[in-house]
């Protein structure tokens, strides 16, 4: 066991601690990855704040990049030296959902709190959604990193880790949209982003983005919104329909984990429409609408894990069109931050400002 440091949550709702872990060397099928950049994702958040329960202590942290520094057996061409992105699908290859091509939704379960990392003492540590990345190294399955260029930048690379594909594969993946349809994309922060940038790659016509604050929607515009509408109005789904000339958004991509965007979103639909469920709410939270409306206009709601996903077809994809100036990534960067600060860059994330705040390490 290796003994590193990680920012450890010993109990929900307070500040993470940075303390000296325990790391097992990687087994068979298993890598390390000694990281250089971390993203925080709000899904980091919420686990930390209790929402959706979960063991403790843990290490969260499930948006990193960084190079192999060691292997087990097995690791499917994979080698020492290697740069890579570390993402959260520890997809085991073989069960129905992920021979069906939907790695996403693996069957296989893990079991991560008897993982790789234990408490300076040995005691039980949670290397929560199967990563653990807000620590200098991981210990993960070789089926949840992709190679990237060498010349990438990790904390650029360390986004398409969850944000950049969840946003961009809703919008191809889940919502499959074609040239020509309209799009409504309800949040305007990290991953709704990158969902409208998704919609724009697919070919949207026109892209609706739905926030709070005239700011993130001119930002929204950057990334590919062609119409702003501010979440607070009273009824904004009309505002929605006149942008797209009076009709309903043949998608609507809902990026937040609010309730009263869910229990809106499917009056931004036209005739066979589909609300796209992306945004995590909390535990227990009900959402509700009018069934016989979906159902009178052969309507839908679809639910989407991280994009519907195949990371090794579709982040070197993105990593393309990064490198073809077609898909932002440098631009989602709002902060960048040691792992001492984590606490800090946590709550500047909370404010609903930041598009994504990156961890950076010292392997000096």
């Amino acid at each position: 066991m290796q003994t590193i440091k990680a920012a450890v949550c010993r109990a929900f709702n307070e500040p993470l601690v940075i303390e000296d872990i325990q790391i097992a060397p990687p087994g068979t099928g298993e890598v390390e990855v000694t990281l250089d950049a971390v993203a925080i994702c709000h899904s980091d958040i919420t686990y930390a704040s209790g929402a959706w329960g979960g063991h403790l202590p843990a290490v969260y942290g499930h948006e990193a990049a960084g190079v192999i520094t060691a292997t087990g057996d097995s690791v499917g061409g994979f080698q020492v030296g290697d740069a890579v992105v570390v993402t959260l699908i520890r997809a085991c290859g073989s069960c129905p959902s992920c021979a069906g091509g939907q790695p996403t939704i693996c069957e296989t379960p893990y079991d991560s709190v008897n993982g790789p990392l234990r408490t300076a003492d040995g005691g039980p540590l949670d290397q929560a959604m199967a990563c653990g990345a807000f620590a200098e190294k991981v210990v993960v399955s070789h089926r949840q990193i992709v190679k990237i260029p060498e010349s990438m930048p990790k904390d650029v690379a360390s986004l398409l880790s969850c944000g950049v594909i969840t946003g961009v594969g809703a919008a191809v993946n889940a919502a499959k949209l074609r040239p020509g349809q309209d799009v409504v994309v309800i949040g305007a922060g990290g991953v709704g982003l990158n969902a409208i940038q998704g919609a724009r790659l697919a070919g949207a016509r026109r892209i609706v983005a739905v926030d709070m604050t005239e700011e993130k929607l001119e930002i929204a515009k950057e990334f590919g919104a062609t119409h702003g509408v501010l979440a607070h109005l009273k009824q904004p789904w009309k505002a929605a329909f006149k942008a797209l000339g009076g009709r309903g958004a043949d998608a609507v991509l809902i990026t937040v984990g609010a309730i009263p965007a869910y229990d809106q979103a499917p009056r931004y639909l036209g005739r066979g429409g589909k609300a796209i469920m992306i945004g995590m709410p909390h535990s227990g939270d009900m959402s509700t609408y009018e069934p016989v409306v979906l159902a009178a206009l052969g309507q839908g709601v679809v639910g989407s894990k991280m994009g519907d996903v195949v990371i090794q077809r579709d982040i070197p994809w993105m990593i393309d069109l990064y490198k073809q100036g077609r898909l932002k990534l440098d631009e989602l960067i709002s902060g960048r931050w040691s792992l001492d600060q984590i606490n800090e860059a946590i709550e500047d994330t909370k404010t609903g400002s930041a598009k994504r705040n990156v961890i950076l390490f010292d392997r000096g």
